[in-house]
């Protein structure tokens, strides 16, 4: 599934036109990198939660050639989903 799935389901179902279906998610994603920049968590109820860790610099080594380096500081983006969205993809219920 890409965008433009997510964006003709919008359309289909919700009814806009499909501009508008295009600028809601959008919308929606544009917000979610906003606040996940500005270091916010974002948590949504009943599917799971985005957030950022900053991982420290370390030693890393290649396994072909043993050759040792430096792995720089970085931020990962983590998602760790929902007690309902765990149920649900492994075939319960969950709450939906």
């Amino acid at each position: 599934m890409v965008k433009e799935d997510i964006i003709d389901i919008v359309y289909k179902k919700v009814g806009f036109t499909h501009n508008e279906a295009v600028a809601a998610v959008e919308l929606i994603f544009e917000t979610i990198k906003e606040r996940l920049t500005a270091g916010e968590d974002v948590n949504i109820v009943g599917f799971g939660k985005f957030c950022l860790r900053d991982k420290k610099e370390r030693a890393g080594r290649n396994p072909k050639t043993g050759q040792a380096f430096k792995i720089t500081a970085r931020r990962v983006l983590t998602f760790k989903p929902s007690k309902n969205m765990k149920e649900f993809v492994n075939g319960g219920k969950g709450n939906t």
